[in-house]
This record gives structure tokens, sequence and C-alpha cells, in this order.
């Protein structure tokens, strides 16, 4: 059982990879687009715009598995700053207080995404095996 879930590791990682980003992408076109149920898209300017676009484009390039890991780390420091701008305000620290644990979770997932990069099956992986067979040429 261990050994057959071990050889599934790869295809986790990516599914992984994919729907978080996949989720992602869709709170970012909820806030820039109003897509998904939401009423109305928010000031681009504010900081939930600024969230917007870095979650639609981040998202965006999760799921495609490109630039990875410095946008993980970049969507891992977002995902801290809401947790301590938008949520230790609301009295705790402690996010079973302050109902800040999707927060906490996307900023260690993309934590660890930034860690372990794209996978084998992302665009940075598929461009990083074209380069290395052009250098070998």
């Amino acid at each position: 059982m261990l050994q057959l879930l071990s050889k599934l590791e790869p295809i986790a990682r990516n599914a992984m990879r994919v729907m978080v980003g996949l989720l992602f992408w869709s709170h970012g076109g909820q806030k820039l687009f109003a897509w998904f149920g939401r009423d109305e898209a928010v000031d681009l300017m504010s900081r939930f715009g600024i969230a917007g676009v870095l979650e639609f484009f981040g998202g965006l390039a999760i799921i495609l598995g490109i630039f990875t890991q410095p946008v993980a780390f970049i969507l891992s420091g977002e995902m801290a700053v809401a947790y301590f701008w938008g949520h230790v305000p609301r009295g705790s620290l402690w996010w079973w207080a302050n109902r800040g644990e999707l927060a906490a979770l996307y900023c260690f997932i993309f934590l660890f995404i930034a860690s372990s990069g794209g996978g084998k099956f992302s665009l940075d992986h598929l461009l990083r095996k074209k380069k290395q067979g052009r250098t070998e040429q």
C-alpha cells in the first residue's frame, strides 16, 4: 500500500498544485470581475484589488506551473499579510478564534510549493527539460 502511494506522489503533488491554483484563480476572478456569485468587483487600487490581481494571475501561473517557485513564494507572503492584517485584528492571534485558518493553510501550501517546485507536470519542468536538451547538443 505504501509503495503504491509513493508511486502516486508526483501525480498527487501536481494535482494539489493545480487545485490550489484553481481555487486561488477563482478568488481573484471574484474580486476583479465579480465572477462566481460576487455582486460587484472590488476597486482595483484597493488592497483587495491588489490581492485580486495576485490571486488571479498568480493562480493562473500556479495552475500552469510557470514561474512556480517565485510566484508561490509571493502568494505565501500575500496570505501571511492577509492573516495578520485581516484576521488577527478580529481580536485573536489564533486561527480558531479569528477565522483565519484558510489564509494560514494557503500560506503554508504555497510555501511548500515554493520550496518543492512545480513538479513533473508543470511548464517549468517542460521548459527545463527543453533547455537541457539544447545545451547538450
